[in-house]
């Protein structure tokens, strides 16, 4: 199983379980750690943990993959859960905006993770103009995110 297949079925059992802004980031040629990052959302601790489990477990289920190493706690709000080649950061909504990884990995494509030919064409419409919109989200808060971390040092600041 090659890492792309495998991160698109990480993205796939992620959706399963309701994790928001799914996104495959091609980072061959960019990182020498990995190839692929999945990068979604979790809204509370016990999605964290759903989401987490439900990729740990199918692909060892399913397909025989055991990640090589689980990182992170429900307290840090992110999780990473690393298969050969391909990295799945699961973040809160705040850590995510907070970190932008999209953002820092900015000239890495970014790849569908679903499987188009499965998909009837009213579906493959709705599937880009949701890329689309989650494209024009992420560089909104991508572009929030320096300026609260500015804001943020500017309040310490006055504190001390």
């Amino acid at each position: 199983m090659d890492a792309l297949e495998i991160a698109r079925l990480c993205a796939k059992y992620a959706d399963d379980k309701k994790a928001e802004e799914i996104v495959l980031l091609d980072l061959r040629g960019l990182s020498p750690v990995t190839d692929f990052f999945v990068i979604c959302s979790a809204v509370s601790s016990p999605q964290l943990r759903a989401v987490r489990d439900e990729i740990v477990e199918q692909m060892r289920k399913e397909h025989g993959q055991k990640p090589l190493f689980v990182d992170g706690s429900y307290e840090s709000q992110w999780l990473i859960v690393n298969f050969p080649n391909v990295l799945v950061h699961i973040q809160s909504p705040e850590k995510r905006e907070y970190y932008a990884l999209e953002e820092l990995w900015g000239d890495a494509p970014v790849l569908p993770w679903q499987e188009e030919t499965s998909l009837p064409p009213a579906a493959k419409k709705a599937v880009a103009k949701k890329v689309t919109a989650k494209k024009a989200v992420t560089k909104k808060a991508a572009r929030k995110a320096p300026a609260k971390k500015a804001a943020k040092k500017a309040a310490a600041r006055k504190k001390a």
